[in-house]
C-alpha cells in the first residue's frame, strides 16, 4: 500500500512540474495595438496598450482564452489569445553586429543597439537570420530576450 501511494505522489509531482513549466513560453503580439487588462476577461479594465507588432512577451499563466504575460520591463497583465501568436521575435540585450552570413568572418552589415526588436526568419546552430527595419542578416544567439525556437 505504501509503495502505491509513493508511486502515485511521484507521478503527480512529475506531472505537476510538467504542467507548471508548460505554461511559461514566449509569444509575440499579432497587431500594432494590443490591450493588456487587469484580469482575464473583456470586462476587466484596460491596464495599458502595446503599440508594437511582433513584440515578444512571456506567458506566465493562462485562464480560458486569456494569457497572463510579462514583458522585458516586468510589466504584466492579461491579453486575449487572439492577439498573440507563436514567438517570432526577440529583443537584443546588448549591442550586436549584424552579419551578411552566419559567421564572425562574414561581412558586417550594421551595428544593432540594445533594445532593438528583431524578427526571426530562421535559426541554425548558434545563429539566427533576422529582419529589422531595412536590414536582413545574421546574428549570434546570445544576450536575447525572447525565444529563438
Amino acid at each position: 500500500m505504501t509503495k502505491k501511494i509513493t508511486i502515485w505522489f511521484l507521478c503527480l509531482s512529475i506531472l505537476g512540474t510538467h504542467f507548471l513549466n508548460a505554461e511559461e513560453k514566449f509569444l509575440s503580439l499579432k497587431k500594432n495595438k494590443v490591450n493588456v487588462r487587469y484580469g482575464p476577461s473583456f470586462n476587466s479594465k484596460i491596464k495599458y496598450i502595446y503599440k508594437k507588432i511582433n513584440l515578444p512577451v512571456k506567458q506566465i499563466d493562462q485562464k480560458e482564452n486569456f494569457r497572463r504575460i510579462i514583458d522585458l520591463k516586468n510589466n504584466s497583465g492579461w491579453i486575449h489569445i487572439s492577439q498573440l501568436k507563436k514567438s517570432n521575435s526577440v529583443i537584443i540585450l546588448n549591442d550586436k553586429t549584424l552579419f551578411k552570413r552566419s559567421s564572425n568572418f562574414s561581412e558586417p552589415l550594421a551595428k544593432l543597439e540594445k533594445g532593438r526588436l528583431l524578427v526571426i526568419k530562421n535559426c541554425e546552430n548558434q545563429w539566427c537570420k533576422i529582419v529589422t527595419g531595412d536590414y536582413v542578416g545574421w546574428i549570434k544567439i546570445e544576450n536575447l530576450w525572447g525565444s529563438t525556437k
